[in-house]
């Protein structure tokens, strides 16, 4: 949890040094980025707001994912969470965003899509994206945990690399 710490703090100063404000969209996480992020002080000066959609309703409603991408690909998808980190960055006043979905287990997995398989979308208003999927051992908190890191270190080296 230290390293966890750590990395939001270097995240927030990177994030201030590139006048870049943050926000997230999170299903399987449940706000476990925004957490991680708003433990350090003085983030609300690089942090605007997070979107936890845990239903595909509120992927719609708040994100603007469409029905089809959902019914095409289900809500863990490449393609959800890029509808869902474009969405984040335009209904908020942040110019970056994380978007995460995925099966944190014990239930919901399927043949295709294991236990532990969560998808990313990181995206800016210059029109950089990446998404990416991932797959983690362990159980519904370790999947959870390791998908917050993985969101925080991509944004930081990302960060890290432009500055």
């Amino acid at each position: 949890m230290e390293s966890q710490q750590i990395l939001s703090q270097q995240l927030g100063e990177l994030l201030n040094q590139h006048h870049l404000v943050l926000t997230t969209a999170e299903s399987c996480t449940g706000g476990g980025v925004s957490a991680a992020i708003t433990d350090i002080a003085g983030s609300s000066a690089w942090f605007d707001r997070a979107f936890i959609t845990y239903s595909n309703e509120a992927k719609m409603e708040m994100l603007g994912v469409t029905e089809q991408t959902l019914q095409s690909f289900g809500a863990v998808s490449e393609q959800t969470v890029e509808e869902m980190v474009k969405g984040a960055v335009a209904n908020s006043n942040a110019n970056i965003g994380v978007s995460i979905s995925g099966i944190a287990g014990p239930g919901g997995a399927t043949e295709d899509k294991p236990v532990g398989t969560v998808c990313f979308g990181w995206a800016d208003e210059t029109g950089w994206l990446k998404v990416a999927t991932y797959h983690f051992a362990g159980d519904r908190s370790q999947v959870r945990q390791q998908a917050v890191e993985t969101a925080l270190k991509v944004l930081y080296e990302k960060l890290l690399s432009h500055s």
